[in-house]
């Protein structure tokens, strides 16, 4: 009896350790991937450019393309500066590259901004990135227009990330532009299901190690 105690111990035991140790390998890799937002790709038909030419080129830094936006995980290690700088040689045109840490991005989903907001079928949520922390910060919530019926409605911010909303309607994307203004610094836009689809990327990635 004491020694089956002793083997069933063992188990527990070793059974621990290994999920200790994928744990570990899951936030050492969320803590490594980037995130790579372009700005202004694919919008009217102008500025046309295929993500997955950018994956095939930067194939050697193991990049995932998530809608046709420009969203891309990039799971291998990499500086900023020299992906950067590859993957301006790689576009056919200037673009603001907005790159955050994948962990960054986990934590937001985590925290969920959004959470006691109801869902609506004719309301998108959103999360804009600022190119770089800057001072100006407008009082928040904020309304666009600001007055009659909104378009846009910017909740809250956390450091270089602002969340709102905005209505499906085709002057919206003229307002998302005026949060250039507002925070004074360039903010590239996804929407929250995109943001949501990163995390699964990168979970992905880190379980799959």
């Amino acid at each position: 009896m004491a020694f089956h105690r002793r083997r069933s111990v063992g188990r527990a035991l070793l059974a621990f350790l290994e999920r200790e140790l994928r744990a570990r390998v899951h936030r050492r890799r969320q803590g490594v991937a980037l995130v790579v937002l372009l700005r202004g790709l694919n919008v009217g038909g102008r500025r046309a450019f295929r993500p997955t030419t950018l994956v095939e080129r930067l194939r050697h830094l193991d990049v995932v393309n998530i809608g046709a936006a420009g969203t891309f995980v990039i799971r291998r290690p990499v500086g900023r500066t020299q992906l950067r700088a590859e993957i301006a040689r790689e576009l056919p045109f200037d673009a603001e590259i907005v790159i955050c840490e994948g962990r960054e991005i986990v934590r937001l989903v985590s925290h969920d901004a959004f959470a006691g907001v109801s869902e609506r079928p004719d309301i998108v949520r959103f999360v804009s990135v600022l190119s770089r922390r800057h001072r100006i910060a407008p009082e928040l919530p904020m309304k666009l227009p600001s007055r009659g019926d909104w378009l846009v409605r910017v909740l809250a911010r956390d450091g270089r990330f602002v969340f709102g909303e905005y209505r499906r309607h085709m002057k919206v994307i003229g307002y998302l532009g005026t949060l250039d203004r507002a925070f004074g610094v360039p903010a590239t836009t996804r929407n929250w299901h995109t943001i949501r689809a990163i995390t699964k990327v990168l979970n992905d990635g880190a379980s799959g190690a």
